[in-house]
């Protein structure tokens, strides 16, 4: 289908220009400019631009607070408790995992808790930046919005896709990096697939009456009909991984950092995109292992690549390379589907509409596609 390309660089600076006439001081729009594109650039774009409208939607609806800071629920020296008071979440997640760096850099470690943020993005962005200070990040995160994936076994939503992330640095090279939601497919991925008009693959979803599907709409029913639910990652053979890991992200990022578990009493009835995430971020060189880390690291990435390919698979990548890739192919320009593109039009209008500015529509900052 055709599509519209624009310029990293372009749409950086739309998107800071949008939240700029919002009300976002300078340095949240930048953050939120520089997350949500540089998750497009890391083809995940379910987590880039195409969130800008759902931000919106939820500014206008008085959920979403920008200027919001961290508070300190709790800080017990390499262990913090940080309330991100319902603020943009690229930004009140740079400012906790800045703490937690400084932390983790004094003691070693540092187990960081952070309630009540609206929606942080792509995970992995957080332990990218552990990762540049030389860290090691493991983060667990719930999403406490609407239930959206069904447990093992069940025909209904009980939870949020729940994502996982673990980032390991590399000297001399790009961090290794884990990140993935504990459903089949992120839901931002159905949103892309319903936009681009194209069914996501099996094993995927199930429709409101239980029954798999291949359908994005199933997610988004006409009004009156029932929603469906997205399947755990594993599949029919092993979905009950994925679910399992799913409920302790539950536990972990939201009960344990001191947020909320969804459920009927917590859902939250609005159009915000809620999270709350435990990360344990360490030195590695703390543990006395540096000696050993980067040549047993390395060590392991060329005999797992030494293995030989299936039919039609050009080599072994490790964790973080697709991201890599994707980066180095989109550089100069980043694909946007004509109704992704429809959609940040009208956030640009709603916002100057309420705001009396806004950064025009971005259709008349890109070039045709195919």
């Amino acid at each position: 289908m055709s599509h519209a390309l624009i310029a990293p660089a372009t749409l950086h600076r739309w998107v800071q220009d949008l939240w700029t006439a919002a009300g976002s001081n300078a340095r949240e729009a930048a953050l939120t400019a520089d997350h949500l594109v540089q998750a497009n650039l890391s083809g995940h774009d379910s987590h880039g631009v195409g969130m800008v409208p759902r931000y919106v939607l939820s500014w206008q609806a008085d959920a979403l607070q920008l200027n919001q800071s961290v508070r300190v629920v709790h800080d017990g020296g390499s262990l913090l408790n940080l309330d991100g008071q319902c603020g943009m979440g690229q930004a009140v997640a740079e400012e906790a995992m800045a703490l937690a760096i400084t932390r983790a850099q004094q003691h070693g470690v540092c187990i960081l808790g952070l309630h009540h943020s609206h929606h942080i993005g792509r995970v992995g962005h957080w332990a990218e930046q552990a990762c540049r200070a030389g860290l090691i990040a493991i983060h667990f995160v719930n999403v406490l919005s609407s239930a959206l994936v069904a447990p093992w076994g069940g025909r209904q939503a009980r939870f949020g896709t729940n994502p996982f992330t673990i980032g390991v640095p590399v000297d001399g090279a790009p961090p290794l990096l884990l990140d993935f939601a504990t459903s089949a497919i992120a839901m931002g991925k159905v949103r892309v697939a319903l936009n681009q008009g194209h069914a996501v693959p099996a094993g995927c979803l199930l429709d409101a009456d239980g029954a798999p599907t291949t359908d994005p709409q199933a997610m988004y029913p006409a009004t009156g009909d029932g929603m469906g639910a997205l399947q755990t990652f594993g599949g029919p053979v092993a979905g009950h991984k994925g679910y399992a890991l799913a409920f302790m992200c539950e536990l972990l990022g939201a009960a344990v950092a001191g947020g909320q578990t969804i459920r009927p009493a917590t859902l939250q009835r609005n159009a915000g995109v809620w999270n709350n995430m435990l990360a344990i971020v360490f030195d590695p060189a703390r543990l006395g292992s540096s000696a050993t880390l980067g040549h047993e690291v390395q060590a392991f990435i060329d005999w797992v690549r030494s293995a030989e390919c299936q039919p039609g698979v050009p080599g072994i990548a490790v964790p973080g390379e697709p991201e890599q890739a994707m980066r180095r192919a989109r550089a100069e320009a980043i694909p946007l589907d004509a109704a992704t593109l429809a959609e940040l039009d009208r956030a640009a209008a709603q916002v100057q509409a309420a705001r009396g500015s806004g950064p025009g529509p971005l259709s008349a900052l890109v070039q045709t596609g195919s």
